[in-house]
Protein backbone atom coordinates (compact mmCIF):
# COMPACT_ATOMS: atom_id res chain seq x y z
CA UNK A 1 0.00 0.00 0.00
CA UNK A 2 3.16 2.25 0.87
CA UNK A 3 4.14 1.81 -2.77
CA UNK A 4 1.05 2.75 -4.08
CA UNK A 5 0.60 5.91 -2.34
CA UNK A 6 4.08 7.00 -2.91
CA UNK A 7 5.67 6.11 0.10
CA UNK A 8 4.71 4.83 3.64
CA UNK A 9 4.88 8.65 4.57
CA UNK A 10 2.11 8.86 2.85
CA UNK A 11 -0.72 7.05 4.00
CA UNK A 12 -1.50 9.02 6.73
CA UNK A 13 -1.73 6.46 9.45
CA UNK A 14 0.96 3.51 11.07
CA UNK A 15 1.58 0.18 10.61
CA UNK A 16 0.49 -0.33 14.58
CA UNK A 17 -2.91 1.69 13.26
CA UNK A 18 -3.57 -0.41 10.16
CA UNK A 19 -2.67 -3.74 12.30
CA UNK A 20 -5.49 -2.50 14.95
CA UNK A 21 -7.92 -2.57 12.37
CA UNK A 22 -7.28 -5.78 10.63
CA UNK A 23 -7.66 -7.73 13.97
CA UNK A 24 -11.30 -9.12 14.38
CA UNK A 25 -12.73 -9.79 17.30
CA UNK A 26 -12.64 -13.27 16.98
CA UNK A 27 -8.65 -13.35 17.30
CA UNK A 28 -8.86 -11.15 20.35
CA UNK A 29 -11.14 -13.36 22.38
CA UNK A 30 -10.10 -16.08 24.67
CA UNK A 31 -8.99 -19.40 24.02
CA UNK A 32 -10.83 -22.38 25.35
CA UNK A 33 -10.13 -23.21 29.03
CA UNK A 34 -8.39 -19.17 29.23
CA UNK A 35 -11.90 -17.97 31.22
CA UNK A 36 -11.92 -20.88 33.86
CA UNK A 37 -8.52 -21.05 34.72
CA UNK A 38 -8.22 -17.32 35.12
CA UNK A 39 -11.45 -17.09 37.06
CA UNK A 40 -9.35 -19.72 39.11
CA UNK A 41 -6.64 -18.03 40.00
CA UNK A 42 -8.43 -15.14 40.90
CA UNK A 43 -10.54 -16.58 43.40
CA UNK A 44 -7.56 -18.63 44.73
CA UNK A 45 -6.08 -15.04 45.63
CA UNK A 46 -8.66 -14.08 46.76
CA UNK A 47 -8.99 -16.83 49.38
CA UNK A 48 -5.11 -16.62 50.47
CA UNK A 49 -5.70 -12.90 50.26
CA UNK A 50 -8.68 -11.25 51.49
CA UNK A 51 -7.71 -7.76 50.11
CA UNK A 52 -7.28 -9.00 46.54
CA UNK A 53 -9.60 -7.23 43.81
CA UNK A 54 -9.98 -8.11 40.58
CA UNK A 55 -12.84 -7.18 38.09
CA UNK A 56 -14.41 -8.80 34.57
CA UNK A 57 -16.02 -6.60 32.20
CA UNK A 58 -18.52 -8.75 29.77
CA UNK A 59 -19.86 -8.06 26.54
CA UNK A 60 -23.09 -8.95 24.92
CA UNK A 61 -22.64 -12.08 24.58
CA UNK A 62 -21.00 -12.73 28.17
CA UNK A 63 -17.62 -13.44 26.62
CA UNK A 64 -14.83 -11.54 29.09
CA UNK A 65 -13.43 -8.08 27.10
CA UNK A 66 -11.40 -6.52 30.28
CA UNK A 67 -10.07 -7.91 33.43
CA UNK A 68 -8.44 -5.39 36.03
CA UNK A 69 -6.70 -6.99 39.15
CA UNK A 70 -4.82 -5.44 42.49
CA UNK A 71 -3.40 -7.22 45.11
CA UNK A 72 -2.62 -5.88 49.03
CA UNK A 73 0.99 -4.75 48.69
CA UNK A 74 -0.61 -2.99 45.29
CA UNK A 75 -3.61 -1.29 47.09
CA UNK A 76 -0.78 -0.13 50.05
CA UNK A 77 2.00 1.09 47.92
CA UNK A 78 -1.27 3.52 46.27
CA UNK A 79 -1.95 4.72 49.24
CA UNK A 80 1.30 5.64 49.93
CA UNK A 81 2.49 6.49 46.53
CA UNK A 82 -0.55 7.43 44.00
CA UNK A 83 -0.33 11.18 43.83
CA UNK A 84 1.60 10.21 40.91
CA UNK A 85 0.69 7.26 38.15
CA UNK A 86 2.06 6.47 35.42
CA UNK A 87 -0.16 4.30 33.38
CA UNK A 88 0.88 2.64 29.48
CA UNK A 89 -0.18 0.13 27.43
CA UNK A 90 2.32 -0.29 25.14
CA UNK A 91 3.45 -3.51 27.05
CA UNK A 92 1.29 -5.69 23.73
CA UNK A 93 3.60 -8.70 24.15
CA UNK A 94 0.91 -11.50 24.62
CA UNK A 95 0.52 -13.31 21.49
CA UNK A 96 -2.77 -12.47 21.09
CA UNK A 97 -2.15 -8.90 21.44
CA UNK A 98 -4.26 -7.50 23.83
CA UNK A 99 -3.20 -4.38 25.09
CA UNK A 100 -1.60 -5.04 28.68
CA UNK A 101 -1.92 -2.32 31.07
CA UNK A 102 0.24 -1.13 34.12
CA UNK A 103 -0.69 1.29 36.84
CA UNK A 104 2.79 2.31 38.28
CA UNK A 105 5.63 4.83 39.58
CA UNK A 106 9.02 4.99 41.54
CA UNK A 107 8.70 5.01 45.61
CA UNK A 108 10.89 6.74 47.75
CA UNK A 109 13.79 4.42 47.06
CA UNK A 110 13.57 4.97 43.35
CA UNK A 111 11.56 1.47 42.91
CA UNK A 112 9.31 0.69 40.65
CA UNK A 113 5.63 0.09 42.47
CA UNK A 114 2.58 -1.21 41.06
CA UNK A 115 -0.68 -0.59 41.68
CA UNK A 116 -2.46 -2.21 39.51
CA UNK A 117 -2.61 -4.29 36.16
CA UNK A 118 -5.41 -4.81 33.02
CA UNK A 119 -5.87 -7.01 30.29
CA UNK A 120 -7.62 -4.63 27.65
CA UNK A 121 -9.95 -6.29 24.85
CA UNK A 122 -8.90 -2.86 22.96
CA UNK A 123 -7.88 0.75 23.32
CA UNK A 124 -10.97 2.58 23.51
CA UNK A 125 -12.52 4.80 24.95
CA UNK A 126 -15.07 2.78 26.57
CA UNK A 127 -12.28 0.48 27.87
CA UNK A 128 -10.41 2.82 29.30
CA UNK A 129 -13.20 4.11 31.18
CA UNK A 130 -14.11 1.15 32.84
CA UNK A 131 -10.73 0.40 33.18
CA UNK A 132 -10.09 3.97 35.01
CA UNK A 133 -13.49 3.73 37.26
CA UNK A 134 -12.62 0.04 38.48
CA UNK A 135 -9.14 1.17 39.37
CA UNK A 136 -10.75 4.01 41.36
CA UNK A 137 -12.79 1.63 43.04
CA UNK A 138 -10.48 -0.45 43.87
CA UNK A 139 -8.12 2.41 45.48
CA UNK A 140 -10.99 4.02 47.61
CA UNK A 141 -11.66 6.55 45.14
CA UNK A 142 -8.89 8.21 45.53
CA UNK A 143 -7.85 9.85 42.83
CA UNK A 144 -4.47 10.77 41.63
CA UNK A 145 -2.86 14.36 41.10
CA UNK A 146 -0.84 13.67 37.01
CA UNK A 147 -1.20 10.70 35.40
CA UNK A 148 1.84 10.75 33.15
CA UNK A 149 0.66 8.60 29.97
CA UNK A 150 1.83 8.24 25.93
CA UNK A 151 -1.68 7.43 24.76
CA UNK A 152 -4.11 8.98 22.22
CA UNK A 153 -7.18 10.76 22.60
CA UNK A 154 -9.47 7.60 23.24
CA UNK A 155 -7.46 7.20 26.92
CA UNK A 156 -7.33 11.34 27.02
CA UNK A 157 -10.86 11.33 26.76
CA UNK A 158 -11.71 8.60 28.92
CA UNK A 159 -9.32 10.28 31.90
CA UNK A 160 -11.13 14.03 31.45
CA UNK A 161 -14.66 11.62 31.62
CA UNK A 162 -13.41 9.75 34.64
CA UNK A 163 -10.86 11.94 37.04
CA UNK A 164 -13.24 15.13 35.93
CA UNK A 165 -10.43 17.29 35.04
CA UNK A 166 -8.81 16.44 38.92
CA UNK A 167 -5.40 15.66 37.45
CA UNK A 168 -2.83 16.70 35.66
CA UNK A 169 -2.33 14.55 32.35
CA UNK A 170 1.29 14.30 31.01
CA UNK A 171 1.65 13.10 27.58
CA UNK A 172 5.14 11.50 26.81
CA UNK A 173 6.78 11.30 23.81
CA UNK A 174 7.40 7.76 22.18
Amino acid sequence: MGNQAGGRQSLGYTRVDHYNYLRTKRQCDLKYGEPGSLLRYFVKQTRLNPSFTYSLQLDTEEQITNIFWADLRMIIDYALFGDVVTFDTTFCTNKENRPFGIFCRFNHHRGVVIFGAALLYDETAESFKWLFETFLESHEKKKPITIFTDQDAAMANAIQKCFLKHVIVCVLGI
